[in-house]
């Protein structure tokens, strides 16, 4: 219950400078309204664990689950995603009664519970990590839409304004290597997706020793990067010419210079810290602007795995949530996730869970693209080497960056 309630808390104390409004509307049909991720995650436990396990429990509201479903087909009908932001009531107040009744029910059972049923508990928090993400990347997008550029966090920008060293480049493993979570013994957490661990074989290849960073990314503007269609997928180019796409998200040129939006409202852009809300197509256009390519998920995680996937600039509660350029050093954890060239699709052997808990993630294995590491946005010790995160290849609103990887002879 110490784990469980401190998650519980952490989505609280991220939410609590948003007034109802704020909590309540919805930039796009991508993101979601802060109540209703605050509800969502309630939602979550009292039907997987509550409802399923608990004997004579009853819905806090008989309705509700048709509103805060996201998409569980077995869970029957419920709110179009796109509509979410429509609905004012319940209100920001009543959803926090409502997270505060289930804390209270998830409390009294928690003794009753099998191991079985526990397991489900830890898959429940670390769902409610991923909407920790969600819920600071949903809510800088709505507030970017706002011409006041309003700050959730007022913070003056303080980080020093370096420009990087060069990046070296680190020779990663090769010939046959196991990759992947055990998914059938291991006491560690993992999603289904993550296993089952296999081997797979990577040929010589390096990688950059750290992200790409905003300095780098001016460079590539600056080279016309963006008015180049050789550089460019060609689903890419299409993407950015119909959205006259020039810049990173958020990102505005001003006579001062670049700035970009952030959560702690408009800062200057600083030239050493990772580059971030990138495409997977703005991604691929730098890589092969710089002689280079995105590493595959698997060369990812054999160098990853070498290193601590709890240090890193990762969130441990609400303040300035943005990259940090003095997270050197080879940092595969942290500050932007990092996009592979990696379709993302089932590892050899995978099978989905019975029942609706089986459509957490199989159900998503097309058209979308592998990231890897964690971001500034990630609760910390939520991520790990095998972490498989994945995104269709035009978003951008997460803290999306990328690293460089390239052939060897």
């Amino acid at each position: 219950m110490a784990r469980y309630f401190a998650v519980r808390k952490l989505t609280e104390d991220l939410a609590r400078p948003l007034s109802d409004a704020d909590a309540t509307i919805q930039s796009m049909p991508d993101a979601s309204p802060a109540k209703w991720h605050l509800a969502h995650t309630t939602w979550f436990f009292e039907t997987f664990i509550l409802r399923d396990h608990v004997a004579g429990y009853q819905h806090y509201r008989e309705e509700w689950p048709f509103l805060f479903n996201s998409y569980y087909e077995a869970e029957g009908a419920r709110m179009a995603r796109a509509a979410r932001g429509m609905l004012s009531r319940p209100t920001l107040a009543d959803i926090l009664d409502y997270r505060a009744a289930v804390d209270a029910a998830m409390e009294r059972a928690i003794g009753q519970l099998s191991p079985d049923v526990l397991a489900m508990v830890e898959l429940g928090c670390q769902h409610e990590q991923q909407h920790q993400e969600l819920l600071l990347t949903d809510i800088l997008h709505a507030f970017s839409m706002n011409p006041l550029e309003c700050a959730v966090w007022a913070q003056k920008d303080a980080q020093h304004h370096a420009t990087a060293v060069p990046h070296n480049w680190l020779d990663g493993r090769q010939g046959l290597v196991d990759i992947g979570a055990d998914t059938t013994g291991s006491a560690d957490f993992a999603f289904d997706c993550e296993g089952p661990r296999h081997t797979t074989f990577l040929h010589p290849h390096q990688l950059a020793d750290r992200k790409v960073t905003n300095g780098e990314w001016l460079a590539f503007m600056a080279d016309g990067g963006y008015d180049d269609p050789r550089l460019w997928l060609s689903d890419g180019w299409a993407w950015r010419q119909a959205q006259g796409i020039e810049a990173p998200l958020y990102w505005a040129d001003s006579a001062d210079g670049w700035t970009s939006f952030t959560l702690s409202g408009r800062q200057t852009i600083n030239p050493a810290a990772p580059v971030c809300h990138v495409s997977f197509f703005e991604a691929d256009a730098f890589a092969t602007w710089a002689g280079a390519r995105l590493p595959t998920e698997a060369e990812w995680e054999a160098a990853a795995a070498l290193h601590d996937s709890t240090q890193g600039n990762l969130l441990d509660g609400p303040g300035n949530i943005r990259p940090d350029p003095t997270n050197t050093g080879p940092a595969f954890f942290g500050d932007a996730w990092e996009w592979t060239g990696s379709a993302y699709r089932p590892y050899p052997g995978f099978r989905a869970a019975e029942g609706a808990i089986g459509e957490y993630n199989g159900k998503f294995m097309s058209g979308q693209f592998v990231l890897r590491g964690g971001s500034c946005a990630t609760p910390r010790g939520h991520t790990r080497a095998t972490y498989r995160n994945f995104f269709y290849p035009h978003h951008r609103w997460q803290f999306m960056g990328l690293r460089l990887a390239r052939d060897t002879a």
